[in-house]
């Protein structure tokens, strides 16, 4: 059986929009208007355009937030615990969303099943919903015949990064704010305040403070080329974004420089190096092999020249190299995680080892954004107040000289 998304009006002439399932598209015709329906248009879930549209072509996202890639894998997890079949456990997980469009993934999802296909296989037909870590690591649940327990590591680990993304983004609140305010209210003085107040110097035959001028030159230049200059920024940004994306060589270069990037630098290989050894934690658990394991770890590391020395790591160990001394070589590994991850080879303990690597490494992304952000408010406020004093004693030094002039 195929789900298939479809829009229709009822008797009263209200539109309606649900998901059936169906044998073939024609069956599905039949069940919507055995409802009293009369049909608009429909699409099999699994493909991207309107099979029958009224009006113009939709195009279907298929992808999962990580909220609600979090909560589907608890409910699953829960479910095949209770014993229930993987088809009846997508059913009920199915029903139980809201969404149209997640609904119609799951049962997409459950079509495959039931025409005989694995869980895994018909995740990976969605790969922008379900990355390489979740369908391996389902695969690997299957072959052990632990599904439900591996979908429990998989919802603790995506409600751990959900987490800890909402608390990046409330922490960040804050002093972009106060950025954008800062910048704005140093635009406005620039653009408008301080030409009128210096407007009034034009008539002294007399020369005026160096604070004064460089004032007066900041601001003629903001009001002039102002526009300017934040058009070749967008423009700049747009072409490097573009490069970036286009080009693999100049995406490399950039991931270099911002790795050296002192404080940025660190969070980056932190998170990384935190992401990768979390995955190898979890899919080993799920008894993925070491090599195996490794590789699609190194694919959810952002920062490629990281990846390419996993890449490296990984190949090391496949010629028999330890897997700790294979790390340690890249320079990224803190010796922390380094000595932690040996400690597990030579005791067996792999997995716990490397659990305790990335709950060490996520405990210190956790302090330095902490600390980041205590520090940056603060010089926000400082350069902020300096900006401004700059800007006032450069209207008021001329004034000072008057009075100077008049006594």
């Amino acid at each position: 059986m195929s789900a298939f998304h479809y829009q229709a009006t009822n008797i009263k002439g209200e539109k309606q929009k649900g998901i059936v399932e169906a044998e073939s598209i024609k069956q599905a015709r039949q069940l919507i208007r055995d409802k009293g329906f009369i049909l608009l248009s429909i699409t099999a879930a699994h493909q991207k355009k309107r099979i029958v549209s009224a009006d113009r072509n939709i195009l279907y996202r298929r992808s999962l937030n990580s909220k609600e890639l979090a909560l589907m894998t608890r409910q699953l997890a829960t479910l095949l615990a209770a014993g229930l079949p993987v088809e009846e456990v997508l059913a009920a997980v199915a029903e139980q969303t809201e969404k149209l469009k997640t609904q119609g993934l799951i049962l997409s999802v459950r079509s495959k099943v039931v025409e005989g296909h694995t869980l895994a296989s018909g995740l990976r037909d969605f790969p922008k919903a379900f990355s390489n870590l979740y369908c391996a690591t389902v695969a690997a649940g299957e072959k052990s015949g632990h599904l439900d327990r591996v979908l429990q590591r998989l919802a603790d680990y995506t409600e751990q990064q959900f987490a800890m993304r909402q608390k990046i983004q409330h922490a960040l609140i804050y002093p972009v704010i106060m950025v954008v305010v800062a910048i704005s209210i140093v635009a406005f003085l620039l653009a408008y305040v301080v030409p009128k107040m210096i407007a009034v110097y034009g008539n002294m035959h007399q020369s005026l403070p160096g604070m004064t001028q460089v004032l007066i030159a900041l601001s003629q230049g903001t009001k002039t080329y102002g526009l300017y200059v934040l058009f070749l920024l967008i423009v700049s940004a747009s072409v490097i974004r573009w490069r970036m994306q286009r080009h693999l060589a100049f995406r490399v270069k950039m991931h270099y420089l911002i790795l050296r990037i002192p404080i940025i630098g660190n969070a980056i290989k932190v998170i990384n190096t935190a992401r990768f050894s979390r995955t190898f934690a979890i899919l080993s658990s799920a008894g993925v092999s070491v090599l195996e394991a490794m590789k699609i770890a190194s694919t959810l590391i952002t920062c490629l020249p990281i990846q390419a020395a996993v890449n490296e790591a990984t190949h090391r160990v496949r010629e028999g190299a330890a897997i700790h001394l294979s790390l340690k070589q890249t320079r990224y590994f803190p010796p922390m995680s380094v000595h932690l991850i040996a400690s597990g080879e030579s005791s067996g303990q792999l997995e716990k080892m490397l659990e305790r690597a990335a709950d060490n490494q996520e405990g210190d992304i956790a302090r330095l954004i902490e600390t980041s952000l205590a520090l940056f408010e603060p010089a926000i406020i400082l350069v902020m107040g300096s900006i401004v004093l700059f800007i006032v004693l450069a209207v008021l030094l001329p004034i000072f000289q008057l009075d100077q002039l008049a006594s």
